[in-house]
């Protein structure tokens, strides 16, 4: 899963989306071993007494939550995802942030 990760915060580079990481290592130097191990490149959390994951109810690793630009979950899902399906829903998320960001462009130039 890192692969397609890491290229989606390539693709999305630039573009209103964020790939963030929630990581429930034994310790903290794991988690930094395998950023390192998998290059990967976005932020991540160690959930060391895994406050996060129960605060958002994860049911199984992974799970992958789309949320919207005002923060409204949009999509979940628990295990590996089909990559395009995701990709499509992701593709919707950023066309309409990227929408309501020139709207509100427009208004602010009244």
């Amino acid at each position: 899963m890192f692969d397609h990760e890491r290229s989606l915060v390539q693709k999305y580079q630039g573009r209103p989306f964020a790939l963030l990481g929630v990581d429930e290592d034994s310790d903290r130097e794991s988690l930094q071993k395998a950023q390192k191990k998998y290059n990967l490149n976005w932020r991540s959390w160690w959930d060391e007494d895994s406050a996060i994951a129960a605060q958002w109810k994860v049911e199984g690793l992974p799970m992958l939550f789309l949320l919207d630009p005002k923060g409204m979950v949009r999509w979940q899902g628990v295990g590996v995802p089909d990559f395009k399906s995701l990709e499509q829903r992701i593709e919707q998320l950023v066309k309409e942030a990227e929408s309501e960001g020139n709207k509100q462009a427009a208004l602010s130039r009244r």
